[in-house]
């Protein structure tokens, strides 16, 4: 009987310092991801503070590209501090909404047909990351709907390029484009 007691004693010290143990775990992961957010938020003050030197489209991009590194970096401390498919995909698909923008803000600087393709590639790579995002979660429906996504966006990259040729050779892209991407 006194073994038993003895034993029963033994496993609840054992438990408890493990839960104690998670307990800090659980506080030093939370410390880990506040550092991390404030890291990110020091590191975008001193990226911003490089773009004021800039003027014009430039300054513009090097916000954008400040925001957007301060994204990376949230979203990466995010998905390291819940750990889970869902925070991978959301983290996944906000830093793709952040490159975005950063790629969006680039083609203002050009005009004309260049920048139509410019900003239909800049959705095309949206749409590619965030297809990848839906597919680390493994979600057959959003796979199928992701594809086509994809497709769709390369066809209207292919397209936006065929409209700076004309005549026959205009015809010719857009049905190699057809043919290319199954349309």
């Amino acid at each position: 009987m006194r073994i038993k007691k003895i034993i029963a004693g033994m496993i609840i010290g054992v438990a408890a310092c493990s839960g104690a143990s998670l307990a800090l775990a659980a506080d030093s992961s939370r410390a880990a991801y506040s550092a991390a957010q404030d890291a990110a938020d020091a590191a975008y003050k001193a990226d911003r503070a490089k773009c004021d030197a800039l003027s014009g489209n430039g300054k513009d991009v090097c916000v954008k590209e400040a925001k957007a590194t301060r994204e990376h970096s949230k979203q990466d401390a995010k998905v390291e501090y819940k750990k889970t498919p869902k925070a991978l995909a959301s983290a996944r698909k906000s830093e793709a909404d952040a490159d975005y923008a950063v790629a969006r803000e680039k083609c203002d600087s050009l005009a004309g047909n260049a920048k139509d393709v410019c900003l239909k590639q800049a959705k095309a790579g949206q749409s590619d990351a965030i297809a990848n995002a839906d597919k680390q979660l493994d979600i057959s429906k959003a796979k199928a709907d992701a594809r086509e996504e994809r497709a769709d966006a390369r066809y209207k990259v292919a397209l936006a390029k065929c409209d700076a040729l004309a005549g026959a050779a205009k015809d010719d892209c857009a049905s190699a484009a057809k043919a290319e991407l199954n349309k």
